[in-house]
């Protein structure tokens, strides 16, 4: 295995820098964000994501599986250096950085199919719970609206785990992809704990379509309940008195789509 470099110094102006990757600020500034873990590292080289540079430790025992990368600087990192980049309390022995200029950005005007867009949402575990399952009830993509968490902090990237590489992603605004969908035509789907809303099991199936699910505690921005097709809401037939946004969106995402 050939290395560029070897680090091993915490210290090391490089590992600093890549530090700061770990905040919002620090990854619009660098252009960057750093991904941890071999699972997230594997997804996004199968997916030929813009992978920069790759740090690992020498005894990573995934290490035989990175021989031949091309267009990548690779560089060996000692468990201390590890542990200080990691964003969890074990560091997992790798670390991928890629760049975000190349992010191909999703035109609301452009976009087909089933989208799930979060309205507020802000619990990283959530957020990743709702990829992934945008991702396996064949979604096209997801957005975080304004006021979701950043899709490249690390715990959101961590819980998407690998799924942001299967499906379209996108940051901003709601309002124009709502206007975008229902100038096609396309139904835009709000989520509301509210019996005068329609059953989510009373609306048939689809195809090219908005879903909507608000912020765990407040649910979805009244401007945007105002402005959707149709608001749904799950009975609840026991004593809970509500549901987990995640599951809710769950059920919601698998019964819409056609």
């Amino acid at each position: 295995m050939e290395f560029t470099k070897v680090i091993k110094a915490t210290g090391n102006q490089q590992i600093k820098d890549l530090k700061k990757l770990h905040t919002t600020k620090g990854r619009k500034k660098a252009g960057r964000y750093l991904l941890e873990g071999w699972h997230l590292v594997k997804e996004a080289l199968a997916s030929q994501a813009d992978i920069t540079t790759i740090l690992v430790t020498a005894d990573f025992k995934h290490l035989a599986e990175l021989e031949g990368l091309s267009g990548i600087d690779l560089i060996e990192i000692s468990p201390e250096v590890a542990q200080s980049l990691s964003d969890a309390k074990s560091a997992q022995g790798i670390f991928a950085v890629l760049s975000l200029a190349k992010t191909v950005p999703v035109e609301p005007k452009t976009a087909r199919g089933a989208w799930l867009l979060l309205d507020g949402i802000q619990d990283p575990g959530n957020i990743g719970t709702m990829v992934r399952t945008a991702d396996a009830a064949g979604f096209s993509g997801v957005v975080f609206g304004t006021g979701s968490a950043d899709l490249y902090q690390p715990k959101v990237l961590r819980a998407m785990q690998g799924s942001q590489f299967h499906i379209k992603l996108a940051q901003g605004e709601l309002l124009p992809w709502i206007e975008a969908f229902q100038a096609k035509h396309y139904p835009v789907f709000g989520s509301e704990l509210n019996e005068a809303a329609r059953p989510y099991n009373q609306v048939g199936k689809h195809q090219d379509f908005a879903l909507i699910m608000g912020n765990e505690g407040n649910g979805m921005q009244r401007q945007h309940l105002e402005l959707t097709d149709l608001n749904l809401y799950i009975p609840i037939k026991g004593q809970a008195e509500s549901l987990n946004v995640a599951v809710a969106a769950g059920i919601l995402m698998f019964e819409l789509l056609a």
